[in-house]
């Protein structure tokens, strides 16, 4: 199994603005300043494309889908949390927790990946369990080390702990459960979304321990991830508020690895953190301040890695 691919899925946007339905237990949305809803689009608009621009730079295999005016879903940015992809055809499909996201799911997108040469077995769909109001937001809620047969997932509102084993049973993947957390108005709150708290590359690690209040949970987990021989670069909670656990190990050209984050995540680091990652790849970093403060979401949510077979 491949940790990191050279493909990956985005979904330009065409009524970006932030979703009151996800902003219940999102705490990273926040409105930036009184722009209309049509310059709010037109901001998240520029970013994405400059972002795209960057990663075909390096040789990202980016395949881009706009967004479809026909359904109101401010969302739609965010593909990671409601498909994946599998190197062995199969594409799963999430339960999502707030309504008006429930539309990005769209059929036409697999029959773009095919018409780029992409193979699909089999579609795993999870999406029932919304009818009973339990929620698995793809990746966002689980993060994978796809090498060592690992899945991680903070538990969340949107992250049910039977709905992950099931996923895991489906996929011969070794469950890792804990609970991460952040203060909002002088309370510890669960975080929405593993992804904000951590990324698994080839060779390392970008975490939060200190997010993780509980002391067993946290040895439980720094503890897998140092078995598997992988550097840990731990973070700060004020550096998870800007999005520096948020970020996604792609492939570009001549297989090169680069490690796709915001310019706000960037610009947190420390340069001893980016010393530890350039030991394992270069560093590609965009500004997305409009997509992250009224989105909750960054790099990672962005991109919907691309694993499935390729045609013969």
């Amino acid at each position: 199994m491949q940790q990191t691919t050279n493909s990956i899925l985005m979904i330009r946007p065409v009524a970006f603005r932030m979703n009151e339905q996800t902003a219940v237990n999102n705490y990273y949305q926040k409105v930036l300043n009184n722009l209309s809803q049509e310059s709010v689009n037109v901001k998240a608009q520029e970013e994405f494309d400059a972002f795209v621009k960057k990663l075909r730079g390096v040789g990202v295999n980016v395949i881009v889908v706009d967004d479809t005016s026909n359904t109101d879903t401010p969302d739609s940015i965010f593909p990671n949390n409601w498909i994946s992809f599998h190197e062995n055809g199969d594409v799963v499909l999430y339960p999502l927790f707030a309504e008006n996201r429930r539309g990005e799911r769209r059929e036409d997108i697999l029959d773009i990946l095919e018409d780029n040469g992409f193979v699909i077995n089999e579609i795993m769909d999870y999406t029932s369990a919304e009818e009973d109001g339990f929620y698995l937001e793809g990746t966002g809620s689980i993060v994978l080390d796809r090498e060592n047969g690992k899945a991680y997932c903070a538990l969340s509102p949107r992250a049910d702990e039977e709905l992950f084993i099931e996923f895991c049973e489906d996929f011969d993947l070794n469950p890792i459960i804990f609970e991460a957390f952040q203060t909002v108005n002088g309370a510890r709150k669960l975080i929405y979304h593993t992804n904000v708290v951590m990324c698994i590359g080839k060779t390392f690690v970008v975490i939060c321990a200190d997010c993780i209040d509980d002391k067993k949970e946290r040895k439980m987990l720094l503890d897998s991830l140092r078995s598997d021989k992988k550097e840990v670069v731990l973070i700060t909670e004020a550096q998870v508020a800007n999005f520096a656990g948020n970020m996604l190990e792609v492939k570009g050209a001549d297989n090169r690895r680069y490690l796709a984050m915001s310019t706000s995540a960037h610009q947190s680091l420390t340069k001893k953190q980016i010393t530890q990652l350039e030991e394992h790849v270069t560093i590609l970093s965009s500004s997305l301040e409009t997509i992250e403060g009224f989105g909750g979401g960054s790099a990672r949510c962005m991109m919907a890695e691309i694993f499935l077979p390729r045609e013969e």
